[in-house]
């Protein structure tokens, strides 16, 4: 049995007939950019996260970089962020000329660690950008204490936690501001590229979108030097369709997650991910940690199992930033994860079937590498 690290066609499948007949209709009335699509996911997406604006953007980069110059994030700012996080996260604050700083993580969920954020803020800090990783919520009730206490703006990029939620709230409603991504791999994914900012505030709300319309709200007068970042109606229609089914994936990305616990309870040498305590989590990923990663990873894939790796090299240690003169050893947590980390196939079609292939597989390759 052959397993993909994840099934998107299976999604498509589901929502295939009601995306193509919605696309008909916007083919036949060329309602292509902006339009009652877009403005019907906005309103849907903002009232599922329980904010009171969604603006739809082209991309999770774009979104993370209008959330932070909407909220005022100037050249030179610094701008507090996880080491263990996708590089966009940084590159929205290059773009914009600020300067990412990297935290470590804690090592039982592998998110921002709160005493590591305290003890980097200086008197340039500007905000903290905690990432709700592989489908869970960051301690956003230690991180914003610390932002309260310095006065820092807090920012979330919650583009791998649609749906998640903690006892702070839901993600995407525990900042000023939040960024998500709607890359198709995403637990809500369109076809192609997307994304959107969250708020609950009118004025970022509406320098936001201002902002993504070239600056503009009345058509050829340009309030500010903007970007040109829309969601497009093609992307608003799979949105809907699968976004009606968010809640239902969730809750079956949730049962895999338990299952594959109680499959890998007796696999010695694998550490199994656990929940944050409070966390209702969405498992946009699960990622085990073991040792020998790469060697187990080519074995699985060899023998048909997909497999991911999030991210054998941490963003401070990327050339792109070796100009901020990181060294290894700094984030003692984040590297030692970056070692170890694999990630199984993980999706809302993923069967009982295959989980068990994966997890009899996993087992006979690790007994195999620890004989050895």
């Amino acid at each position: 049995m052959t397993v993909p690290f994840l099934d998107l066609a299976a999604q498509q499948a589901e929502v295939s007939a009601e995306v193509l007949a919605a696309w008909r209709d916007q083919l036949l009335s060329a309602a292509f950019v902006g339009g009652a699509e877009v403005d019907a996911f906005e309103r849907e997406y903002a009232d599922h996260i329980g904010v009171r604006h969604c603006i739809g953007v082209g991309n999770g980069t774009d979104a993370l970089e209008l959330a932070y110059r909407a909220t005022g994030i100037s050249p030179g700012d610094e701008v507090i962020m996880p080491a263990n996080t996708f590089i966009a996260t940084a590159e929205a604050a290059s773009r914009i000329g600020a300067v990412p700083v990297f935290v470590d993580v804690d090592d039982e969920h592998l998110l921002m660690d709160p005493g590591a954020l305290a003890a980097a803020v200086t008197a340039r800090t500007k905000a903290v950008v905690p990432v709700h990783l592989f489908g869970q919520t960051a301690d956003m009730v230690a991180i914003r204490a610390v932002a309260e206490r310095h006065g820092l703006t807090v920012i979330e990029d919650a583009a791998q936690a649609q749906g998640a939620a903690s006892d702070a709230g839901q993600a995407g409603a525990l900042g000023a501001v939040a960024a998500t991504s709607f890359y198709p791999g995403k637990n809500l994914g369109a076809a192609g590229d997307a994304g959107a900012v969250l708020t609950d505030d009118d004025r970022v709300a509406r320098t936001v979108r201002t902002m993504a319309a070239h600056g503009s709200t009345v058509k050829y007068v340009h309030e500010m030097v903007g970007v040109n970042s829309r969601l497009d109606a093609v992307q608003a229609v799979v949105l809907r369709a699968k976004l009606r089914r968010l809640e239902a994936w969730n809750t079956q990305r949730r049962a895999a997650a338990a299952y594959y616990g109680e499959l890998l309870a007796g696999v010695a040498g694998v550490r199994r991910p656990v929940s944050r305590p409070g966390n209702i989590d969405v498992w946009h990923l699960y990622v085990i940690r073991l040792a020998e990663r790469d060697r187990v990873a080519a074995a699985l894939q060899s023998a048909g199992i997909g497999t991911g790796i999030h991210y054998p090299t941490l963003v401070p240690f990327t050339p792109a930033y070796a100009h901020l003169g990181y060294r290894r050893g700094r984030f003692p947590v984040a590297e030692a994860a970056a070692e170890d980390m694999l990630s199984l196939p993980m999706s809302p079609h993923l069967t009982r079937a295959q989980q068990a292939e994966v997890a009899e597989t996993l087992a006979n390759v690790v007994g195999v590498e620890e004989a050895a």
